[in-house]
């Protein structure tokens, strides 16, 4: 099979010449900070080569549990914030038929993801939804304190009981937590729930490839044996022993440094087909938490054109250069619809008559590339022969190593999030958590005063 590919010359064009090529001792010292384990962050990098070393035993027992929910479930609710979500929602959605949610097909339980807000309405019409429902719930939390997760598990967990009563409900309630302590894995082992492990060494938004992604992703009815072989595939293309010039990750990462040096300190995930919407949530998560440190670090953005061509991209050709994008094309899409001919022919559109609609989606890429090149903004593509699990695997692979060896050439740890906690410590002293009394009483103070 074909792996996806990179192009990086509509964007190092913009560099000076040889600047790619000068990256390529720091990428390589990057990749092998990375395989020695030598790197910031080194207690962190389980999922370097977490594709080649998972089993076939291990993904047959993600299947046979996700065998039992979709057999008991009419609903799977997935319960978990960030990296304990978004993967798995970009897989799902990749490859679900968009309308699934309103079709109901009989033949797989509807996904639903909770536990990423607190909004009050969005929980209270979600519980509504499930109360003549058979739904059963992954929890997904390392600790199982953390807020949003945590509060909207026990919502769960209480209406699930109530419905299918306690004992049915152990059978469709799923933890997937750390290995021997916090909240989530006493909750487990005290009610008898199937779990699965969160590994120590993967950071959460690393984590699409362990039990937090491929249960969910099976629950939905999709095959995690082939996107597990294409990350597998991905793994060997961008092996510290390819060569610079042929691995994608490698040259990723230079050229985008390159031009975070030259000025460019925006990076805009672009897509031509609405089912890769989380696919770029996922991605921000992945490049924003891992390099946005140390006052560093480009800022992930997202468009999903055609349709952000109306809103956006009038910023994007003309507002200030310093941004780029990089474009995530699908060379050919799962289904075919052609353009009908109309005798009136009021709308002008005939000359189109006969067209895949693909192929003016294709052309609208393309004008749209010229057209932003032109107008000073840097273009990577990133071709994906088709949307199906094994492209899917490669194509979270390929950004995870790219991160990992892009966020060591900036310099920065790529695999701790320090900034996440001001924002906690701040919500729980105004909640009067216990143990935040003094922050509390600090926090309460210095709103008096600037009321």
């Amino acid at each position: 099979m074909k792996n996806i590919t990179l192009d990086i010359t509509k964007a190092s064009c913009f560099l000076a010449e040889g600047a790619v090529a000068a990256f390529k001792p720091q990428v390589k010292a990057a990749q092998e900070a990375l395989e020695n384990g030598t790197c910031p962050g080194n207690d962190f990098l389980g999922w370097l080569h977490l594709p080649s070393s998972i089993t076939p035993a291990f993904l047959d027992e993600i299947q046979t549990c996700a065998n039992v929910l979709r057999q008991n479930c009419e609903v799977v609710v997935v319960a978990g914030i960030g990296g304990s979500y978004l993967g798995a929602r970009a897989v799902i959605e990749t490859l679900s038929n968009s309308f699934g949610w309103l079709i109901q097909d009989p033949k797989n339980p509807t996904i639903l993801f909770a536990g990423n807000n607190i909004g009050e309405d969005y929980l209270f019409e979600m519980t509504e939804y499930l109360k003549d429902k058979k739904f059963g719930v992954i929890n997904i939390s390392k600790s199982g304190t953390t807020t949003e997760t945590a509060l909207t598990f026990r919502l769960l967990k209480k209406q699930c009981e109530a419905q299918r009563g306690k004992e049915e409900a152990k059978k469709v309630i799923v933890a997937v937590t750390d290995a021997k302590r916090g909240a989530a894995r006493t909750c487990a082992d005290k009610e008898g729930y199937t779990s699965f492990i969160i590994p120590d060494n993967v950071g959460g938004r690393f984590s699409v490839l362990t039990p937090v992604g491929l249960l969910p992703i099976a629950c939905a009815g999709f095959d995690i044996k082939s996107l597990v072989e294409g990350a597998q595939s991905m793994e060997k293309a961008c092996g510290k022993d390819v060569a610079f010039e042929e691995n994608p990750a490698a040259l990723y990462a230079a050229v985008r440094n390159g031009l975070y040096q030259s000025g460019k300190k925006i990076e805009i995930m672009v897509n031509y087909q609405p089912k890769l919407h989380f696919v770029s949530e996922w991605w921000k998560q992945l490049y924003g938490e891992s390099e946005g440190k140390d006052k560093k670090g480009i800022f992930p953005a997202s468009v999903d054109f055609t349709t952000d061509l109306h809103s956006m991209g009038q910023w994007i050709q003309d507002g200030e250069r310093t941004i780029f994008e990089t474009v995530i094309s699908i060379e050919e899409p799962e289904q075919k619809l052609h353009f009908p001919s109309d005798e009136e022919n009021l709308d002008g559109l005939n000359f189109l008559a006969g067209k895949r609609v693909d192929e003016v989606n294709k052309m609208a890429e393309l004008g749209t590339r010229l057209a932003h090149v032109d107008g000073g903004v840097p273009n990577i593509r990133i071709s994906v022969p088709k949307l199906n699990e094994y492209y899917i695997g490669q194509l979270i692979y390929f950004f995870e190593i790219g991160c990992g060896i892009s966020g060591n050439v900036l310099g920065v740890n790529p695999f701790n999030q320090p900034g996440v906690e001001a924002y906690k410590k701040n919500m729980f002293a105004l909640l009067d958590k216990p143990g935040y009394e003094a922050d509390s009483k600090a926090i309460k103070e210095r709103l008096a005063k600037e009321a």
